[in-house]
Formats: C-alpha cells, structure tokens, sequence
C-alpha cells in the first residue's frame, strides 16, 4: 500500500466536552484529552498538517454559543496551536457539511484524515460515513475520542457501551479504528491503517455468537 497523506483532525475539543450537560463520560476525557495531546505531539514531529475545528451552534445556543467560555478550545489544546493550523467552524455533525476542508484536502494532496476528538457518537460519526462518499480514507483514535450516555424515546445507553459500539462499527467498514500509540508508530514508520470489512466482520461476529 503506498504511504497515506494523512492529516490530523482535531474535532471539536472545546471546552463544552469537558463540563457541562455534554461533559464525554468514556473514555474519561483527562485520558482522552492526553491521548489527543500526544497525537499533536506526533503530527508535529512527523510533519502531518492538522486541523482544528470548533463547533458553533450560534449566538445564545444552549450549546456551542461562540460568545461563552465553553466554545474555546480546551487549554492544552490552544497553548499548543500554531499559524500553521486550518482552522475551520462548522454548523453540522460532519467535519465536511457546510465547510472548505474537502477542498482543502485535495490542494494539498491529503488522501487521509485521522479524527481525533468529539463525540464519537455524534461528529466523530458523521465524518467518518460522510468521508467514505468523498473518497476520503479515515482514521479513527480509539482512546482520543469519547461518548457520553444516552437516553431517550429510543432507549437508554451507557458511554462505554456507545463507544464501544460504534468503534467496533467504524472498523468494520468506514475506517481503521487504532489506538493513539498504534498510530504514532504508523506515522513515524510510514505505515498504513487498515480497517477490517463488513464481510468479515459479520462473519466473525456470526461465529463468536454461536459459541
């Protein structure tokens, strides 16, 4: 396979994640905020471009209001931010819905994104399903995403279990889901992810349910 163009997307990691009604509950977000960190650390070192977004859900939001404290960047984040970042805000779930990143991508010749962020139930998600019509190879880190626990008309789940859930998806058919360590070595190696297919998955899964 040849070496991915990959760029790191950092997904939201505003401050709105880290206190609130949409505070991530798994993984705990001190780790997952350190697992982002390291992955900056490993883009820097490696020369991959990344991309910061914010989301904005519009003055007087109950969420995302971009004139509260809670829209900003958590702090190891922006002490960190270069000029050299994209920088984008978006209005959807999706990374691509309404903003210039898939144009931005082709420029410079990114075949790849890594998403590192939040939520992985909502815009972690979107992203991935949305990238796979673009022809946009993805990349999910495990553990420098989150969920929280949900609960509505439809039912009611716990964090680890929307996490879980939806990582275990992720690879089975829109992207190579790896932990941070796994992919700083890719990275530094020139390696490729690969991410399992829908085939196989079911297949195993088929076979571990008849046990």
């Amino acid at each position: 396979m040849p070496h991915p163009n990959r760029a790191l997307v950092l997904v939201d990691v505003q401050q709105e994640y880290f206190d609130g009604p949409l505070t991530i509950r798994f993984p705990d977000p001190a780790d997952s905020l350190t697992r982002i960190v390291a992955a900056i650390d490993a883009a820097a070192a490696n020369e991959v471009p990344v991309v910061v977004v914010q989301h904005d859900g519009g003055a007087g939001a109950p969420v995302f209001d971009p004139t509260s404290q809670r829209y900003a960047l958590h702090p190891d984040i922006e002490r960190r931010r270069t000029s050299a970042w994209k920088a984008l805000t978006k209005q959807y779930g999706s990374v691509f819905a309404g903003t210039d990143l898939h144009d931005w991508l082709r420029e410079h010749g990114i075949d790849t994104v890594t998403l590192v962020g939040y939520m992985t139930n909502n815009c972690i998600l979107a992203s991935a399903v949305e990238a796979e019509g673009l022809g946009v190879a993805v990349e999910v880190l495990s553990d420098a995403t989150g969920a929280i626990h949900i609960s509505n008309a439809a039912g009611s789940v716990d964090a680890e279990t929307v996490h879980t859930t939806l990582m275990a998806l992720l690879h089975s058919n829109f992207a190579a889901v790896a932990s941070t360590d796994t992919w700083v070595a890719a990275v530094g190696g020139g390696a490729t992810l690969q991410p399992d297919d829908l085939v196989s998955s079911a297949t195993a899964g088929a076979a571990r349910a008849s046990v």
